[in-house]
């Protein structure tokens, strides 16, 4: 009976805060993505990230920044789109876990509000609105979701943040058999 209880609860807290999210993202997601690589900071739309994502066409200063970095845009783009799948409501009990806790501060190393407090909630939040969607997550999806109106990614550790989400489906497929 308890653990009926206990499951019903964790539902109804899934439901009610997709149905929060889904109301609250028009006015709660990232419209500016400031792009981090090392000592160079890049304030652009998530369209602009966005469009790169889906595209693979680079604004002036997406390509500009990228160069002095150093860094590859196909790779840089592999690591946005690629999705990893989950399921929602497993998904939902995972973050609110220890082994969910230590993958979202890992991951919030990278995707952050720029004042580095609810790193935490907000990419709670980003992934799971991002899994309610098509039942898949990708980088670029959780910028797009991230619900605050700036989000700060560190460009040199996206596939580090990759690598998180990936262990996170292996986490979700070992714990629950999916």
């Amino acid at each position: 009976m308890c653990f009926n209880f206990l499951g019903m609860r964790h539902a109804l807290i899934l439901v009610g805060s997709i149905c929060l999210l889904f109301l609250s993202t028009p006015a709660f997601a990232a419209e500016r993505v400031v792009l981090k690589y090392g000592i160079f900071r890049e304030s652009l739309s998530v369209e602009e990230l966005s469009t790169f994502a889906q595209t693979g066409e680079l604004s002036r200063s997406l390509r500009v920044n990228l160069a002095l970095a150093r860094q590859d845009p196909k790779a840089i783009r592999q690591y946005l789109t690629k999705p990893v799948k989950v399921n929602l409501v497993f998904l939902d009990r995972v973050l609110n876990s220890q082994i969910g806790n230590i993958i979202l501060a890992q991951i919030s190393q990278v995707i952050s509000t720029p004042s580095q407090r609810a790193n935490r909630q907000a990419l709670r939040a980003a992934l799971v609105l991002s899994a309610s969607q098509d039942r898949q997550v990708s980088l670029i999806e959780i910028i797009k979701n991230y619900p605050t109106n700036e989000v700060e990614v560190d460009g040199d550790r996206l596939e580090r943040a990759y690598r998180q989400l990936r262990r996170l489906q292996t986490n979700l497929q070992d714990l629950f058999g999916l």
